[in-house]
């Protein structure tokens, strides 16, 4: 009795949380033709399918949930309307949950399940790859308790995947992250940090064969990677935009030169604590801005101080050329380096308050300086330096 008492208390609070996203809204001729005879809503009984999926839009995910379990038909208008939904607010019992959600929510797109304590098991990432088949964005981080059969299982449920966050999920292994690159071909962001035994040089080798719309991947403390593995990537996703690498330790300046080469749209490439980059690679990112603006331009194209200014612009506001550089614990580079990959892009910054070049444990570096730090001062044909007014 005390277990009913206090589902109809939460009901009726779902029902005050519904007729406050209501009231907050414009009425619409919908809501005019629910009015019963006696005035307007009064239970949550009373509440149509029509408006029901309408105010769903409009709360919190917990208060979806509590609604689904109304009653039957309220399960099943809210399975058929729902296409977000995130149970990062539970503490507990999240997998019996989503054992239970998921065959009705069959028009889900976006599922956040990630965990501050390992909830999830297989059991439920399988139900989830029965039912969810358009499924576009996945964020499983931390769930430990994961095997390679959840990796599986959604190759063959969700090919249509474009986000996948696995970051932390440490059992699982290459073989089935190749196995899952081979059907999800579709992959724009991918998120591996801490797959320690699942991003290996064999896994992003299938990466580059099977995933060329990818965007982002973050290689965070992956260990295992090399340069086969990201030479790999870098020949098969030309459309990387953001690589994070950092503690990579493997990794040298063959695969930064090949990422320069191969990888014109990179904006953000995290290299923290690679300890192997050297100067070869800096200079390899600061040639790659000459070389990927002369392939753009026109053979006969000259640049005028216009242009030049408007791409000076570009670099800062556009998506072209490095936007952000980690290269922290790199202590092998000099100064020379890595000021040419600075005044090479000029959206790179070490001022106070716009750091995008990070440079943190190399103290040989403090000399390294963003245009903008400079004083705001011009030199005069005479050689002496003449002050400007803004």
């Amino acid at each position: 009795m005390s277990e009913d008492r206090s589902r109809n208390e939460d009901l009726n609070s779902c029902f005050e949380k519904l007729k406050m996203a209501v009231g907050g809204s414009c009425r619409t001729d919908e809501e005019e033709d629910v009015e019963k005879e006696d005035g307007a809503v009064s239970d949550w009984r009373d509440i149509p399918m029509e408006l029901l999926l309408r105010v769903m839009s409009l709360v919190d995910d917990r208060t979806v949930i509590l609604a689904s379990g109304v009653c039957a038909g309220w399960r099943d208008a809210i399975g058929l309307g729902l296409t977000h939904l995130s149970l990062v607010w539970m503490k507990k019992n999240m997998n019996h949950l989503v054992i239970s959600l998921a065959p009705k929510l069959t028009r889900l797109k976006t599922l956040n399940l990630r965990q501050d304590k390992p909830q999830l098991e297989d059991n439920a990432v399988q139900v989830i790859a029965n039912y969810c088949h358009d499924l576009e964005d996945l964020d499983l981080s931390k769930s430990f308790k994961l095997t390679d059969r959840s990796l599986r299982a959604l190759a063959r449920g969700c090919p249509n995947l474009t986000k996948l966050n696995i970051s932390g999920c440490s059992a699982f292994s290459d073989d089935a992250l190749e196995y899952l690159t081979n059907f999800c071909r579709n992959l724009k962001i991918l998120n591996l940090c801490g797959c320690v035994k699942a991003a290996s040089d064999k896994a992003l080798q299938s990466i580059g064969r099977n995933c060329s719309r990818l965007q982002s991947l973050n290689l965070g403390w992956c260990d295992n990677v090399s340069d086969d593995g990201v030479v790999s990537l870098a020949f098969g996703c030309p459309h990387l935009r953001v690589l994070d690498l950092c503690g990579c330790v493997r990794i040298t300046d063959d695969s930064v030169i090949a990422l320069a080469n191969r990888c014109p749209h990179l904006t953000s490439l995290g290299l923290y604590y690679c300890q192997n980059i050297t100067d070869r690679a800096m200079y390899s990112l600061a040639q790659s801005r000459v070389k990927h603006r002369s392939l753009s331009a026109p053979s006969n194209w000259k640049p005028s101080s216009a242009s030049l200014s408007a791409s000076v612009k570009k670099g800062e506001d556009g998506d072209e050329g490095l936007k952000s550089l980690n290269i922290s614990q790199c202590t092998a580079l000099t100064p020379p380096a890595v000021q040419a990959v600075c005044d090479s892009f000029p959206a790179l910054h070490t001022c106070p308050g716009r750091h995008s070049l990070i440079i943190s444990g190399c103290l040989s570096l403090t000399s390294v300086h963003c245009a903008c730090t400079f004083p705001a001062h011009r030199f005069s044909l005479n050689g002496h330096p003449t002050l400007t007014h803004n």
